[in-house]
């Protein structure tokens, strides 16, 4: 049986599967039954001082919906905790007394003054939590208010209170990176220099999700009136993975620990974040989907998965996909690959015949003899793309293959060598002798 158990930062869970900081982290009567449920941490709801912000009392969300009505991106206006400090530190301290085999870290968020930080971090520490997370990534209401991604967005501001963070308190300082940026690597690189013991993103993305065209009002909308919000939820998953993987690669931050954050909803999208370098897995919208139970799924998904593969521990796959991720000019351009349709499995729906045939390659042909439609690759115009199989409602129909050495390529008429070759070396880079030095 696969050991799905965490050590992060030296911070013990039953499993890496830790409820991000958001509402459903907010009271003790949530955080109780998430940890009954089964989950490894929560990050407990960003706190900050008193007298506590106020949220709008009407719509604070906003979803958006895939054809069969499953929530694939959720829009959220909430700022950070409106109940008081001490409401919330005495809660923390009796669920971390009652639940001390799990993760408890505590968001944070005050002015970017150093004494605002002096005053909050021994209050914190005197709960008996596990670790403290930064949010510099609040995209919404706080950032208006010269906190959050205001903070997030300056790799200046990040260095000098994680250093603040790390001075006033002992507790594993976890740096929370905002995605409303250009290049995540410098926040990143920021944090790190600034003494933090990890980094967590994504964080929500700066997004406005419809308009009422009946009203001619944005959606949601408050007396009329609307605001943007923070994005997640599966549809936020590529972005994340991409600013992981470039933390993860990136020469002054690689093996920095992260805790990976955006569209985690099963054990797959856990088990791709922890491949990319994770060492832990915040969820947030699906729990709110779904609720606290699909934390069972999520441990056993991975188990088994982790037990097929031979796996005994969450390091022995951590990272190894990280290799594999390289800058364009790296890709093999000697490489090649033609579609293969299975025919077989076809359905006829000719999909891939449309979609070929006016946005791409020309590549697929159709015939229809006695009724039955046809559908067939013509490898003399087919550049490998992978449209056709990106779009085939039938799993595993349309599948890629690699051509061998030796090997001709009837669209261009060479021999496949087998030899490396990227765009440093190739004849029509005119930068090609400088790229290769």
């Amino acid at each position: 049986m696969a050991d799905i158990r965490s050590n992060f930062l030296g911070i013990q869970s039953p499993n890496p599967f830790w409820l991000a900081s958001a509402p459903p982290t907010d009271k003790e009567i949530n955080v109780t039954r998430a940890f009954e449920a089964g989950w490894g941490g929560v990050v407990w709801k960003t706190l900050g001082e008193d007298p506590p912000v106020v949220n709008v009392n009407g719509p604070r969300y906003s979803t958006l919906m895939s054809q069969d009505r499953r929530v694939i991106g959720l829009n959220n206006i909430e700022l950070i905790t409106d109940r008081p400090l001490h409401t919330n530190l005495e809660e923390i301290k009796r669920v971390k007394r009652n639940w001390p085999d799990r993760a408890m870290i505590v968001s944070l968020m005050v002015p970017c003054e150093e004494q605002s930080w002096k005053n909050i971090l021994p209050l914190v520490e005197d709960t008996g939590a596990d670790g403290i997370e930064l949010n510099f990534g609040c995209p919404h209401g706080m950032s208006e208010r010269g906190m959050g991604a205001a903070v997030g967005q300056v790799p200046e501001y990040i260095q000098m209170v994680t250093a603040w963070c790390k001075h006033y308190s002992k507790l594993p300082v976890i740096v929370k990176l905002t995605p409303n940026i250009t290049d995540v690597r410098h926040p990143a690189r920021a944090a790190k220099a600034g003494g933090a013991d990890a980094v967590s993103l994504i964080n929500t993305i700066n997004s406005i999700m419809g308009v009422d065209l009946d009203r001619m009002v944005m959606s949601p909308s408050t007396d009329g009136w609307g605001s943007h919000g923070g994005y997640c939820g599966p549809a936020v998953k590529p972005i994340a993975l991409n600013m992981v993987a470039e933390i993860a690669r990136d020469a002054q931050t690689a093996g920095l620990p992260i805790s990976g954050i955006g569209g985690i909803t099963t054990w797959r999208d856990a088990a791709e974040y922890i491949a990319l370098g994770c060492g832990t897995v915040q969820v947030c919208t699906a729990a709110m989907v779904y609720g606290f139970k699909i934390v069972q799924d999520m441990c056993d998904g991975l188990s088994n998965f982790m037990d097929e593969h031979g796996y005994a521990t969450l390091d022995d796959f951590k990272g190894q996909a990280v290799p594999t991720v390289k800058d364009w000019k790296n890709l093999n351009l000697n490489h090649i690959e033609k579609a293969v349709i299975n025919q077989d499995a076809c359905i006829q729906c000719g999909r891939c015949h449309v979609v070929c045939e006016d946005t791409s390659h020309q590549a697929i042909t159709f015939t229809k003899e006695g009724g039955v439609r046809k559908f067939e690759i013509n490898e003399a115009e087919c550049v490998g793309c992978n449209l056709c199989v990106s779009i085939c409602p039938v799993p595993e129909c349309i599948t890629m293959r690699a051509l061998e050495p030796g090997e001709v390529d009837v669209r261009t008429g060479k021999t496949v060598t087998g030899e490396y070759a990227n765009w440093t070396t190739h004849p029509n880079n005119p930068q090609r002798v400088s790229a290769a030095a």
